[in-house]
């Protein structure tokens, strides 16, 4: 077969969910006239992701098989020898996202058929979250970091208006906002890094800028002795802080729950989150030359996937708690990219995105099921009524607390090991980080799941029977009993618990250990060994479990999950009575290690009066009474002098005109002698 990939097959796989985007956008909103109904919306959007899921596929068939593309697609200018291009790059870990992102987000769009078929801004939503599909297509196929950067801000600017779909909603305006505003501090160090990078490579394209990272690496930031690598390093990663929710650029994800149920399941758990993941992953041989990047990346992931699910333990929202568990397992990845470990951490990003999409889009069948109530307080009992949410919850749980044989287990799994052999000066906190998080990812997923499916039913005790995420809806039926949703909810649950059982299992060694990412990721095993120690250990995903059951953190996953089976199904006064023993804990937790507070109260105004102080002495006083005010008050005073000199008589001015030839005569005499 070719080695090559077709550039038009490769160009038509962001542009049909473009296409369709379009076209329910324009047509099937206000703006063109509402010609496009809901069938025809759906319709066209569905079969726009639907033909980029099938291009996608193909295109994975052929990678495998050994085919590559790396080539310009549209040159749009130039700038002093540096070339402004859209272009495409597509190997192992391109051809994996583009799969991954395509047929999530093709679930996503069948499961909204069902979840929003009553809102008003159906066609508005099917527009929005295709354009998403293509500005992630567009970030992850491309092969310079100008396009890059242009995916990297449209996923943020389509997440915004998804984040704030329902705008009639105050909570859903704030949390866009926040979003927006948290993920411009990331995207301010990510341009910054893209800026270091352009400015001494004076190229934006991947292959000539990893070309010359051995010159990168003997160079030095002017005026310092850091290495011009570390920052660069750094600066990208703040980025990647931000999109991926690390610590302390996180606050923004919980919020994001304000937004329809599908787009959690599509941005802010399976693809824009992971956004950072993979541009670290891609930027791999500029990371390989600095440790102290690393180390920093392996520190912040580690603080990420420990204290974030210890928040979750506490949650009440059911949206909340998912969201929660994502921005524990983004840390786990982010470990595993500090530990050099490029591959597991995209292994475990591909595992990821089909269980959390499926436990969020399970969580937006709850909520459905029971009229639109989120408190999973006043749930229990479900299994009987939704036997089929019940049992895809059960499988997306037990692939994310890393069961044996799901493929949560691998990915998850192969990430402590790289942790435990890891060289860097953070690793002992990252390994136990990571192993601890498998005891608190348990409980708050077991937690979740009983009280929810098991239990007493306490749907129709609900004080709060109103709680509604489903806004543009007019149900709030809270006491009506639950029952299971429409095929078209159903589907999309069943085809994501599949590879969320089997995909880690038939995938591991082609990816971690195989050539499938070999050309795309970068890893220095001498100076970073932990891949390389792990892969000494693997012999295979079937041993991989019995080497599970010599180590803890089956056991940790374990007492996670009877531990919650005693708080919450056995004896329930337990919860209770450790949270009053541990109140100020509690409150802290609650508080959200009072990150909110602090950027509001201090951050934020701080900003204010800075602004203050800056509108105040700088407008005010220097530029408007200074400047403005100052010079046609000097221009009146002057006015005001020279106006009695035009009396408007003629001997005045004979006088004057006198006076100044006698002024010059003497002058010019002077200057004669």
């Amino acid at each position: 077969m070719s080695t090559t990939l077709s550039a038009s097959t490769l160009l038509a796989v962001p542009l049909a969910p473009l296409v369709g985007s379009a076209l329910a956008g324009i047509f099937g909103t206000a703006f063109g006239g509402n010609r496009l109904g809901h069938a025809a919306s759906h319709t066209l959007t569905i079969l726009g992701v639907a033909v980029a899921f099938v291009l996608s596929a193909m295109t994975l068939l052929d990678v495998m098989d050994g085919a590559r593309f790396n080539a310009t697609i549209y040159e749009w200018m130039v700038v002093g020898g540096m070339k402004m291009e859209i272009g495409f790059m597509v190997d192992g870990l391109t051809a994996m996202m583009m799969c991954v992102v395509t047929f999530v987000s093709l679930m996503v769009h069948i499961y909204t058929m069902g979840y929003m078929a009553e809102d008003k801004g159906y066609n508005r939503f099917f527009a929005y979250i295709s354009l998403f599909t293509f500005s992630m297509l567009m970030l992850v196929m491309s092969n310079n970091l100008l396009q890059l950067f242009f995916g990297w801000e449209a996923v943020g600017l389509v997440s915004y208006l998804l984040i704030g779909f329902w705008y009639n909603k105050p909570t859903a305006i704030f949390a866009n906002m926040k979003a927006f505003l948290v993920n411009r501090v990331g995207d301010f160090g990510f341009i910054l890094g893209i800026g270091l990078i352009a400015a001494y490579t004076g190229s934006l394209n991947y292959t000539e800028i990893f070309a010359k990272t051995s010159e990168l690496g003997a160079m030095t930031f002017p005026g310092t002795d850091w290495m011009l690598v570390t920052v660069i390093a750094i600066c990208l990663f703040i980025g990647a802080m931000g999109k991926s929710a690390q610590f302390p650029l996180h606050v923004w994800l919980p919020d994001s729950m304000e937004g329809p149920t599908p787009i959690s399941a599509l941005i802010h758990a399976a693809t824009m989150v992971t956004a950072g993941i993979f541009m670290v992953a891609r930027m791999s041989p500029i990371y390989e030359l600095s440790d102290v990047a690393l180390n920093f990346v392996l520190v912040i992931g580690a603080i990420t996937a420990l204290f974030m699910g210890f928040l979750g333990i506490i949650q009440n929202d059911i949206k909340r708690v998912v969201a929660y568990s994502t921005l524990s397992q983004l840390g786990y990845m982010t470990v595993a990219l500090g530990a050099s470990a490029y591959s597991v951490a995209v292994f475990h990003l591909m595992t990821h995105a089909f269980f959390k999409a499926l436990l969020f889009l399970a969580a937006g069948s709850v909520i459905m099921g029971l009229h639109h109530n989120q408190d999973i307080r006043w749930m229990g009992g479900l299994r009987k009524y939704m036997p089929i949410t019940w049992i895809t919850s059960l499988i997306g749980t037990l692939a994310l607390i890393g069961t044996p044989f799901f493929s949560g287990f691998y990915s998850k799994d192969s990430i402590i090991e790289v942790a435990h052999y890891s060289n860097l000066p953070g690793a002992g906190f990252a390994y136990f980080a990571v192993l601890a998080g498998v005891f608190v990812t348990s409980f708050y997923s077991f937690r979740l799941y009983f009280l929810v499916f098991h239990g007493k039913e306490r749907y129709d005790q609900n004080p709060d029977a109103h709680h509604d995420d489903h806004h543009g809806h007019d149900d709030h039926h809270g006491d009506g009993k639950p029952h299971e949703t429409p095929w078209v909810v159903t589907l999309p649950l069943i085809l994501l618990a599949i590879p969320s059982v089997f995909i880690g299992f038939f995938t591991i060694d082609a990816m971690l250990f195989g050539d499938f990412l070999k050309d795309a990721i970068t890893v220095n095993a001498q100076a970073h060994p932990a891949l390389a120690e792990f892969q000494k250990i693997f012999h295979g995903p079937v041993s991989m479990v019995g080497h599970a059951l010599q180590t803890p953190a089956l056991y940790l996953a374990l007492a996670g999950a009877v531990s919650a089976w005693y708080m919450y199904l056995v004896n329930p006064a337990v919860p209770a009575a450790i949270g009053r023993a541990l109140r100020p804990l509690v409150v802290i937790l609650e508080n959200k290690y009072y990150l909110d507070w602090f950027n509001e109260n201090v951050l934020a105004r701080g900003a204010r009066a800075i602004g203050t102080a800056f509108w105040q002495g700088g407008d005010r006083g220097v530029i408007e009474t200074g400047v403005v005010n100052a010079s046609w008050k000097l221009v009146g005073a002057v006015s005001a002098v020279v106006r009695h000199l035009q009396s408007g008589y003629l001997y005045h001015y004979a006088l004057v005109m006198i006076v100044g030839v006698l002024a010059f005569m003497t002058y010019f005499v002077w200057l004669a002698k």
